[in-house]
Order: structure tokens, then sequence, then C-alpha cells
């Protein structure tokens, strides 16, 4: 993958440090506490999720990350946080695993920017486990009409400096397209709207979800 080099070495110092000393605090430990048993992490980015994984009891830690200039980052941090995991660079459009080997799977900011969404979906619904949940938080389209039309005005720029970024995916809908039943939903705004940073103005609101795939008994 050819990456984002750029976006890559801003992502923490300018896109993602203040939302880590704020919001996300509370929101890492809701979506990572609740993981079980064999627990892979797509998009791991530069790392953020790292600390909230030491003296995790997980059977197996998996990392993977598409893009070269933040996997660099991520292994950088990977080598002096204390956790017991596997970074592998991988899309999750082409995960390397075997069908049904997890039993849950974490998206952290992810799904709005992966390449082809349906098919990222589709491979992890493949590697989950019957049962296995998708633990997922991402900003999503905005219901109200202005809201809307003003992401999809933005998209083509945002996503060119946002590293693929589409701040106007319907995100838990497509998950429950690709065959997810939907077990737990809240939608929120974690932030207030008036923003000292532009681009925050259009990532609301959020979805805070867990999905199954269809057919399958929630634990």
């Amino acid at each position: 993958m050819k990456g984002h080099k750029w976006f890559a070495a801003l992502f923490d110092p300018l896109f993602s440090k203040r939302t880590e000393q704020t919001y996300m605090k509370e929101m890492r430990p809701r979506i990572i506490g609740g993981a079980r048993g064999r627990v892979l992490e797509i998009g791991a980015g530069t790392g953020h999720s790292l600390p909230y994984y030491r003296g995790n009891s997980f059977e197996e830690l998996v990392l993977a990350e598409p893009d070269p200039y933040m996997l660099e980052r991520l292994r950088a941090k990977f080598d002096n946080a204390g956790v017991q995991a596997m970074v592998v660079e991988a899309p999750a459009e082409k995960l390397p695993f075997s069908d049904h080997y997890f039993d849950t799977v974490l998206s952290v900011h992810v799904l709005c920017s992966v390449r082809d969404l349906p098919k990222a979906l589709a491979e992890v619904r493949r590697v989950l486990k019957p049962g296995g949940e998708l633990r997922f938080f991402d900003h999503v389209r905005a219901r109200h009409a202005v809201g809307a039309l003003a992401q999809d005005l933005v998209q083509p720029l945002w996503s060119q400096v946002g590293g693929g970024c589409h701040p106007n995916r319907d995100v838990a809908a497509d998950v429950e397209k690709a065959g997810f039943r939907l077990v737990a939903h809240e939608r929120m705004h974690p932030f207030p709207a008036v923003q000292p940073m532009l681009f925050e103005a259009f990532a609301r609101p959020h979805v805070l979800g867990i999905a199954v795939p269809a057919g399958d008994d929630p634990f």
C-alpha cells in the first residue's frame, strides 16, 4: 500500500491529540473492555489503543495496519508498550487469517476510511467465529439534511487530506447491510459543535456499536 506519509506524520500531534486526551479516554475502554478470546484490531493506526491493552487476558491479540507510515509509528510505540501482541501489515479488505478465527474484531475510527467498506466488512465477518463480536466506534453521516449536505460537499477534499476518510458514511447501516445484526447501537456527540479546528466540525455525530454476524446469538 502506498500510504499517506504526511497524514501519518501529522496524525498524533494534530489530528488525534486533543480527542485522545478528552472523550477517547472514555470511549476506548468501552470498546476494548468487552473484547475476549482471540482479538483483532483493524486499522490500529499509530497505536492509541496500546495503553488500554496492558494487562489484558486475551487468548491472542493481533494489531493490523495497512499504511506503512502509520505502521512505522505503531511499531515504535509497541516496542515500549508492554503489550503482548502481534503486529501485521494488512488492510481490512484482505485479512491474512483463516475463517472463523477471531472472537472479537475492534475498529476505532477505521470504517470511515477503508477503501472498500463492503469488502472490509465481508472480511471481518469471514474471520469472526460464530457468535463473535465486531465492536466499532466511528463518526458517521449527520441526520440533519444541512449537516449531511456539508459532509457530502467536503468529502472529496476531506478524503485527500484525511488519509482517505469519508465523513458522510452511515457506518451502522453499512454494517447491517454487510450481514451483521446490531446488538448495541449508541449515537452520540462526543465534543461540542463549535471547535477550534475546522475538521472536527464535520466529524459529528459518532456511533458506538456492537454487531454479530446475522443469525448468530450475542454473548
